[in-house]
């Protein structure tokens, strides 16, 4: 395979999987793994892939922000087994924060049976999950709605947050990374998941393999508490190690 046939292919891989590591491209191809990084190099320059720790994404993350309906179809199984891992670190009777997204509904989703359980949310796709839940007193932040994300934020939200302290809080995000935080497209959107994260006494930041080590924004919190990283298989140890290094405790999902 020449060279440019086989960066077509990592472009496709990039768009269907999410993330194209440097170690799943080089047994898929059967070359080095710098031949892999120079190939990604080369993507990158041409504004085709944007690099990752260890790997790579497709760059459409970076040109516009993703609707509901596309994340909620964008790396469906590894957000389900992320909501499972990080279901189970809820007991019965905590009182918890859900952010708004796709991922913190998959934590939802697996909390139902868990009771009795306090739960405040200011995104809609986590309220909905707990719909007619039984022992769930459940409860919704007032605010701005912010269709994309169907998410309340702004002031009010941030304000209502004042009345409440929880025992496990969980982020959802753009992007993270080790050194700067959690990325939002956003800076009203960082200024509550700042509040949030301050209001726990647990903090869990729930994000799949191809938004580690991502920038495709400008808004940035910094999580300044000790926080837990809960993500999934597809991870490298490439990835996963500047949160090591940092004392991050990081829960990867089966």
């Amino acid at each position: 395979m020449r060279a440019s046939e086989r960066r077509e292919e990592i472009v496709r891989m990039a768009r269907s999987n999410g993330l194209a590591s440097v170690e799943e491209l080089s047994r898929a191809f059967g070359v080095t793994a710098s031949t892999i990084r120079r190939d990604l190099s080369a993507l990158e320059d041409s504004n085709r892939l944007a690099r990752t720790y260890g790997g790579a994404i497709a760059v459409r993350s970076h040109h516009r922000e993703m609707s509901l309906g596309e994340r909620s179809v964008d790396a469906y199984r590894a957000k389900d087994a992320i909501g499972r891992r990080a279901a189970a670190q809820v007991a019965p009777g905590e009182t918890i924060l859900l952010d708004a997204g796709t991922t913190t509904a998959r934590v939802a989703a697996h909390l139902i049976g868990t009771s009795p359980l306090t739960v405040v949310t200011n995104g809609m796709t986590p309220f909905r999950e707990f719909e007619g839940a039984e022992g769930v007193e459940l409860s919704l932040l007032g605010g701005w709605y912010r269709q994309t994300s169907q998410s309340f934020i702004g002031p009010m939200a941030e304000a209502s947050l004042e009345r409440w302290f929880f025992d496990a809080v969980f982020l959802g995000a753009d992007a993270v990374t080790a050194e700067r935080g959690l990325c939002e497209a956003t800076a009203t959107q960082t200024r509550l998941k700042e509040l949030m994260a301050r209001a726990g006494t647990r903090v869990y930041v729930v994000a799949h393999a191809a938004k580690l080590g991502a920038s495709p924004f400008s808004a940035w919190v910094r999580l300044e508490t000790p926080w837990t990283l809960v993500t999934d298989a597809e991870a490298t140890h490439e990835q996963l190690e500047p949160f090591r290094r940092r004392g991050v405790e990081v829960l990867v999902a089966d």
